[in-house]
């Protein structure tokens, strides 16, 4: 995975800053004469340039840290997606598996998915099992295709059977 601009102009930043701190330290060690007026000032001054470079470095490279993790939580999601999509019918066991992940993720990942209105489908949680299906085929749906008992509202783009469990995603 490509690192994130975040987290190279972070290390970057920090670089220079420590860089300027040991050039500052140096010249005050190596300075000659007594002038500690100056080098008072001189401290100081580094100071002012130093500490900016590496808050602002920190900064960064923790932002760019979180980006990278949420790039890679959302290249899962996607993978996700494209499995389900290719093979229209997959268990969550395999994409635990698959995604490395846990139940709790994939089920996080399906509702993030749904949410976004990029996922529609149905999942019957008892069985672990996730199908893809277009929004059209399930608009008009009243029936529980796993158990046949009557759907009910579960939640923004998710009709659910009160008697079997399986949720049906409706982008």
């Amino acid at each position: 995975m490509m690192k994130s601009p975040g987290k190279i102009i972070g290390t970057i930043l920090i670089g220079s800053g420590v860089l300027v701190c040991l050039a500052a330290g140096a010249w005050l060690v190596f300075a000659e004469g007594n002038t500690r007026g100056g080098a008072l000032l001189g401290a100081i001054l580094s100071l002012l340039i130093v500490a900016p470079l590496v808050g602002v470095g920190i900064f960064l490279l923790i932002r760019g840290r979180q980006e990278e993790r949420a790039m890679a939580e959302i290249a899962q999601q996607r993978k996700l997606l494209n499995i389900v999509k290719t093979q229209g019918q997959v268990t969550i066991s395999d994409m635990v598996l698959e995604l490395d992940g846990t139940y709790d993720q994939i089920k996080d990942w399906i509702y993030e998915l749904v949410g976004r209105g990029l996922f529609s489908g149905y999942v019957n949680w008892e069985e672990g099992t996730l199908y893809s299906q277009q929004a059209s085929e399930l608009r008009g749906e009243t029936r529980c295709k796993h158990c046949g008992g009557e759907l009910d509202l579960a939640g923004k783009g998710v009709v659910g059977c009160p008697y079997c469990g399986t949720e049906y995603f409706i982008s």
